[in-house]
Formats: structure tokens, C-alpha cells, sequence
């Protein structure tokens, strides 16, 4: 399972963020646009150094070394700038299976996003039909990732579709006890 930290600060994110990685949290994803290099590095000091090979930046790039990151995250627009892979892992995100499809072999996953209607920005709907996408799947060099009203109730389906995994954003952040639906979750594919 990823975790991707909520967009916008959330109180006690840094003491929520340790328990998951208490809990077993393999990655979690950087994920904050609006930070300044300074606020990222401080967000980055205040996690702390031991995560650093568990983190993927989504910006600030440049300051991966020094907290010893070695994954990164590549929007759309600069999803072409890869050009080889040295001792890094690197993910995007997609919106159609046609679009994953066509994704370079540099890239370990990419989320398919949004496969449910969002928990994390109401109004967003999923215009991905889950049977007939999987099917189209013909990129099994890239892990394809369930992104999108993911939550403990509907993993199993997600997964048994052809899904390689999930990622969590609304279904914690936007809870009264993340780490209680983040158990949940991580339940529910540890059984499947």
C-alpha cells in the first residue's frame, strides 16, 4: 500500500505520518504543491532522516540527497524528462489505461486515478470502467496502482480486477482517525 500525504497540512501530520510507518507503511508519497523549498525541507527535517529511502518527492527534487530519497514522482508535463534510470525509482500518474499503456519502462508504477469517485476532492467521478480497462492493460512493465475513493470496503474488488496495488489519500486524511482506516486497509490486503 502508498500513502500520499494530504496537499495541505493537517494537524498532527508528522505524529500520524510516524505511525504509519510504526504500522508497517512501506512508501509514502511527498505531496505538497504549494510548499516553498524551505517549508519542504523543514516538512522533510521534521519526518526525519531514517524515512528517506520510504519517501517519494513529487517536488523539490533537488533536495532528495540530502535527506538520502532516491524516488520521485513525475507529473504529465514532465513525464518525458526521464531519459534512463541510475539507482532510482520513479512513478507518474495517469488518468486512462490508454495513457498507462504508453508509459516508458523507466517507471516502477504509475497511479490510474480516479478509479472510485475522490475522496479528497468532492465532484471528482471516475470515468474509468475497471473491467474493461484492465482488459486493455498491455504495459505489465509498470505496476499499475489504484488511485481514487480508495477505501477498506473496496480494495478486494480492486485488486482482484488486476489492480498491483492501491494508494490511500482521502480515506485518511480526511478521517477523524487516519491511522485506524489506514489498519483497515492495510487489513484488508494483507487477507487478500
Amino acid at each position: 500500500m502508498i500513502v500520499i500525504t494530504n496537499p495541505t497540512a493537517v494537524n498532527c501530520e508528522i505524529s500520524i505520518i510516524h505511525s504509519l510507518f510504526a504500522e508497517g507503511l512501506p512508501i509514502l508519497h511527498v505531496r505538497k504543491p504549494d510548499y516553498s523549498a524551505a517549508e519542504m525541507r523543514s516538512f522533510l527535517t521534521a519526518i526525519g532522516l531514517e524515512f528517506g529511502n520510504q519517501l517519494v518527492l513529487h517536488n523539490h527534487h533537488q533536495l532528495a540527497e540530502e535527506f538520502g530519497i532516491n524516488r520521485f514522482h513525475f507529473p504529465k508535463k514532465f513525464r518525458n524528462t526521464i531519459t534512463e534510470k541510475k539507482e532510482a525509482f520513479f512513478s507518474t500518474a495517469t488518468h486512462s489505461i490508454s495513457e498507462f499503456n504508453t508509459l516508458k519502462k523507466e517507471y516502477d508504477y504509475a497511479f490510474l486515478s480516479p478509479v472510485f469517485p475522490s475522496l479528497s476532492k468532492p465532484g471528482y467521478h471516475s470515468e474509468i470502467n475497471l473491467s474493461e480497462s484492465i482488459k486493455k492493460r498491455t504495459n505489465y512493465n509498470t505496476k499499475l496502482v489504484a488511485l481514487g475513493g480508495i477505501c477498506a470496503e473496496n480494495i478486494s474488488e480492486i485488486l482482484k480486477k488486476g489492480f498491483d496495488d492501491v494508494a490511500l489519500l482521502g480515506t485518511l486524511w480526511n478521517s477523524t482517525n487516519p491511522l485506524e482506516n489506514f489498519k483497515k486497509c492495510q487489513q484488508t490486503v494483507l487477507s487478500f
